[in-house]
């Protein structure tokens, strides 16, 4: 269908939400239970267990056995308790990346213990709107010691500020509850959302056109299809062009076919058509590290139109993403955060 629909359903036997654009699939959460033991986005506490020299990072005791990463070790000894965020996933047997920065998102509003603040999303334009809202947020923690920070999010524009006020406090209250309980044995305080409730924090802005629920509700759209294609490394370039996306042990490994096509610009279409969908690609496979590109061979001449390219399908990406430039060999290298478990993970284990 044409607009924007929202799909909520299951793919895999598991739990899902898709956001679909004009057909074409764009985003996609799935229930990871089963095939990680913290979820991205779970808040949990946590112990020290090993400083890590030289790597300004420290391992981590987690709740039920499992392991994590903090990049940053300041002012912490080993023993000690303290809370952390699941920012990532993990390859089998590597330690899964966390936060000692939490967010407690909702729809409108993010509250950020120890990032103390009010802001207002710069996508909020009306100056009456900001003012007001910079006005709740402040009403809201005034007289508070450590102070959170309240960020508001560009949703807030459209909805009633009694919603967006009901919303903050009961955001202010979970934040305060989990904060103040960061001393004892490493435990999961929190868990990550649903995809139903991540759906609606996440993509209810700008609204829907239309919302499919129900059990089937991912084989009735099509979109139950639009997924699985997502578990073959082939994507169709069109005129004949394809890539292959291969997920490898130590990198993300793409290669660029013209095809048939061997006039001139054959090479340069089809590697901006992969440079205009690769962020969608990673996103809907759930891959990232170290990815190489192997782009079809075209003039040097022609490198800077691609990154152009590049920059611009990169730009609106929320997962961090560093273009890192061209190798000796001609290979394009990409960084992208796991930010998310990799689809045949999720399709694999049930």
């Amino acid at each position: 269908m044409k607009g924007r629909q929202i799909v909520l359903g299951q793919v895999f036997g598991r739990d899902a939400a898709a956001l679909v654009q004009d057909g074409v699939l764009q985003d996609l959460i799935i229930d990871p239970t089963g095939a990680t033991p913290l979820a991205p986005g779970a808040i949990c506490r946590g112990k020290v267990d090993r400083l890590v020299k030289g790597q300004g990072g420290v391992f981590l005791r987690l709740p039920d056995g499992a392991k994590g990463y903090l990049r940053d070790r300041g002012g912490l000894r080993e023993g000690q308790a303290l809370l952390v965020q699941i920012s990532g996933a993990a390859e089998d047997g590597k330690a899964i990346p966390v936060s000692s920065r939490l967010n407690f998102r909702g729809r409108n509003v993010i509250v950020t213990p120890g990032m103390p603040g009010v802001n207002v999303s710069r996508r909020i334009r009306e100056d009456d709107i900001r003012e007001e809202l910079a006005g709740l947020g402040e009403a809201a923690i005034e007289g508070q010691a450590d102070a959170p920070g309240i960020v508001f999010r560009s949703a807030a524009a459209q909805a009633e500020l009694d919603e967006i006020a009901d919303e903050l406090n009961q955001l202010l209250d979970l934040a305060r509850a989990v904060t103040a309980d960061a001393d004892g044995q490493p435990e999961l305080l929190l868990d990550a959302p649903e995809p139903a409730e991540a759906a609606w924090h996440d993509w209810a802005e700008p609204a829907p056109d239309a919302v499919e629920d129900g059990p089937d509700a991912f084989d009735q759209t099509g979109t139950t299809d639009a997924v699985e294609a997502l578990l073959s490394p082939r994507v169709d370039l069109g005129a004949g062009a394809w890539a292959e996306i291969e997920a490898l042990r130590a990198l993300v490994a793409i290669d660029v076919n013209t095809g048939a096509d061997t006039s001139p610009a054959a090479g340069l279409k089809a590697n901006i058509a992969l440079a205009r969908d690769l962020p969608r690609q990673l996103r809907l496979r759930g891959l990232g590290g170290q990815i190489v590109v192997d782009f079809a061979p075209m003039p040097k001449r022609d490198r800077g139109t691609l990154e152009q390219t590049l920059r611009a399908a990169f730009k609106a990406e929320a997962a961090e993403t560093v273009l890192i430039g061209w190798t000796a060999m001609g290979l394009f290298e990409i960084s992208r955060k796991r930010d998310r478990m990799p689809l045949s993970r999720l399709a694999e284990t049930l």
